[in-house]
């Protein structure tokens, strides 16, 4: 059957299908991101992150014919079938709602906190709306359906840590939810309207990744074996193919094992040449599928560097190799599967490109770049793209460079060559002014170019925001040569007044810790002062994450945790505005075993006390990442003494400290 298929695609053409619409199923998302278009493709709606407003394109005429102010940080644009249009607003746990050619907020709806992914159901009248976290939890990330009709909250549920996407299948029966940082889908029914419950938390994404499976001890491999895990994270959407049956989700693939001399690449960078079978870093950009049926993944195994046992794998390799050298592929946040249900548009916003490739096959005449890619053709775009849409006949694409406030326009000329796809016209600005200072936002584009080779290498191509996701933390615990050590976050935490820096503290000035990691570490080739001082603006301005547990007023456990604080003497070390005094520390916890140790070194001059802003978004705990919660840390350490004098606290005085720091 699967030959069948693969030899009428390739006879019927090689080029991108424009076929009829068959999103009638309701499946189908034809958009992903900050970008959706209307039921008509008539008109583009583009929200800009920096600005509060969504963008109002007509297509025909390819200007700007309306901008409507909405809530801060606003991050995905949907459409619902009467055409209204729907905005997650970041940054003000609400969703704005827009009426077709009122091009003014006509409501907004209070939601959770950080609200991200929106779909409406195939009748309109429920918009699902993913939150990162919970309103009074940090802890779990909410689902919650809201009616259209009265604008009411109808329920909410926990859907697991740090949710971001979300879209429906089985006639809107369900929902897939795609968690972030620890990259994972969970499955939600939806068939009873009023009581929703989790089908499936999890799946067994991971172990497939990481195990041989099906394949006998004695059976020989049929390619290089890298005997090295890799875990999922980042994934940053989920959408639907056409006909419903598969799922597709972009993310990363991070090396869990050790970055010792073995993962160097070229030009002894320590983040090159640790990827599956060695195509790429230690930071790897990829695309997962999922059967929508059970919600089970089809992965590759990662760790033998094959396929699962198949003679032809009918779904896309798990990470994505680049079809030219001198043009990596990073960061993929944002995908639309043709209506065709052939090709997969990929979005990837560190190496501003798009990837186009097929979703049912791995090999085809029309397949020919380096590498072994299956990539199709890469187009480039803007900088920093962060959302797609696609016309309902296949025939054209948006695209936003949020960067750069433009949207580049590709159209499929139907030809059949390859290169099939190209841009059209010139791009269309957005936004006139950028709020970042010019030195603000180039430091933006050069912590998220996985491109520029000043800051990376080919062979490496990550940027800063490949780890530091969004610019907080990718929650993972690296093997650094000095031991692990886990991602801390950026955002809102006056990093660059807080020197010495990384786990270590080796490194005295922040030219000194950029240099060892953009040319040692990123394999770039050069940093000046002027670099220095663009990556500083940007990094003191990356938006401080929302935060549950604080408000104007303290709760009376909060201000008992405070005293407890200082009975304890926790700001002894973590002092000041930014709770840290820049010094190393022996708080108990260096690592003496295993495959990951801190070295000599380390535990002779102990950790650089990191700052506790804020701690409540940063679990899991620790520079190796060992304490789940805080509250496990506290009680796990407090008989030493050694991270604060704690062995008298008693489990409330722990309890009313963990509700004051999760403030911070």
């Amino acid at each position: 059957m699967k030959r069948h298929l693969l030899a009428g695609v390739l006879a019927a053409a090689l080029g991108l299908c424009a076929c009829e619409d068959r999103s009638t199923g309701a499946a189908w998302t034809n958009a992903s991101g900050s970008v959706a278009l209307s039921r008509d493709d008539a008109f583009l709606y583009v929200v800009d992150a920096d600005t509060g407003v969504l963008a109002v394109v007509e297509t025909a005429s390819g200007q700007k014919v309306g901008e409507v102010k909405v809530g801060a940080g606003p991050e995905r644009v949907v459409v619902g079938p009467d055409d209204t249009v729907y905005v997650s607003n970041r940054g003000a746990r609400s969703v704005s709602v827009i009426r077709r050619g009122d091009w003014n907020e006509a409501a907004r709806v209070a939601v959770g906190v950080e609200p991200m992914g929106l779909t409406v159901s195939p009748n309109g009248d429920t918009l699902y709306v993913v939150n990162s976290t919970a309103l009074d939890s940090s802890v779990y990330g909410t689902l919650m359906a809201v009616d259209t009709r009265t604008l009411e909250v109808r329920w909410e549920l926990p859907v697991g840590e740090e949710p971001r996407g979300v879209a429906l299948v089985d006639g809107g029966r369900r929902a897939l939810v795609s968690l972030f940082r620890h990259a994972d889908l969970v499955t939600v029914d939806l068939s009873d309207a009023h009581q929703p419950r989790m089908q499936r938390e999890g799946t067994d994404l991971y172990a497939r990744a990481n195990t041989r499976q099906g394949v006998a001890a004695d059976e020989p491999i049929p390619f290089p074996s890298s005997d090295v895990l890799f875990r999922p994270r980042g994934m940053a959407d989920v959408v639907v193919s056409p006909e419903g049956a598969r799922a597709f989700a972009p993310t990363l693939w991070a090396r869990e094992d050790s970055l010792t001399s073995d993962g160097r690449g070229p030009g002894g960078s320590l983040y090159g040449g640790g990827g599956p079978c060695n195509t790429a870093g230690v930071v790897a950009p990829g695309v997962l599928t999922f059967d929508t049926e059970d919600g089970s993944p089809r992965v590759d195994d990662l760790d033998q560097c094959r396929p699962p046992p198949s003679e032809e794998p009918d779904f896309p390799p798990s990470t994505i190799v680049s079809p030219e050298s001198s043009h990596p592929i990073q960061g993929p946040v944002a995908a639309v599967v043709d209506p065709s249900g052939q090709w997969l548009f990929l979005v990837n916003r560190e190496t501003d490109n798009v990837a186009i490739l097929p979703t049912q096959r791995r090999t085809g005449l029309d397949l020919t770049g380096e590498r072994g890619s299956t990539v199709r053709q890469l187009v480039r775009v803007g900088s920093g793209p962060s959302g797609i849409a696609m016309t309902r006949d296949g025939r054209k694409v948006y695209v936003y460079n949020a960067f750069d406030h433009t949207v580049t326009t590709l159209v499929n000329d139907g030809s059949g060559n390859v290169a099939n796809v190209r841009t059209q016209g010139a791009p269309i600005p957005v936004v006139g002014e950028d709020v970042l200072t010019a030195q603000e936002a180039a430091g933006r584009k050069l912590f998220y170019s996985a491109l520029d080779s000043r800051m990376t290498s080919a062979g490496v191509a990550a940027s800063c925001a490949s780890c530091h996701l969004d610019g907080r933390d990718d929650g993972h615990v690296w093997g650094f040569p000095d031991g692990p050590r886990q991602t801390p976050s950026l955002a809102g935490r006056k990093v660059t007044q807080t020197g010495p820096f990384h786990w270590s503290g080796e490194f005295p000035s922040m030219r000194d810790f950029l240099d060892a990691t953009v040319r040692g570490r990123m394999g770039g080739t050069s940093l000046d002062g002027v670099m220095v001082a663009q990556l500083s603006a940007f990094i003191d301005v990356i938006p401080t994450p929302d935060n549950p547990y604080r408000s104007v007023v303290q709760t009376a456990a909060q201000a008992r945790g405070e005293q407890v604080f200082k009975k304890a003497a926790c700001d002894t070390c973590h002092e000041g505005e930014h709770f840290t005094n820049n010094k190393q520390a022996d708080v108990g916890t260096f690592i003496t075993t295993g495959p990951m140790r801190d070295d000599d070194n380390t535990r002779k001059l102990g950790l650089n006390t990191p700052s506790l802003l804020g701690l409540a978004r940063t679990a899991p705990y620790l520079h190796d990442g060992s304490a789940l919660s805080l509250k496990g840390r506290l009680m796990q350490g407090r008989a030493s003494n050694k991270h604060g004098t704690t062995a008298d606290l008693t489990e409330a005085e722990v309890d009313d400290l963990v509700e004051y720091l999760r403030t911070l």
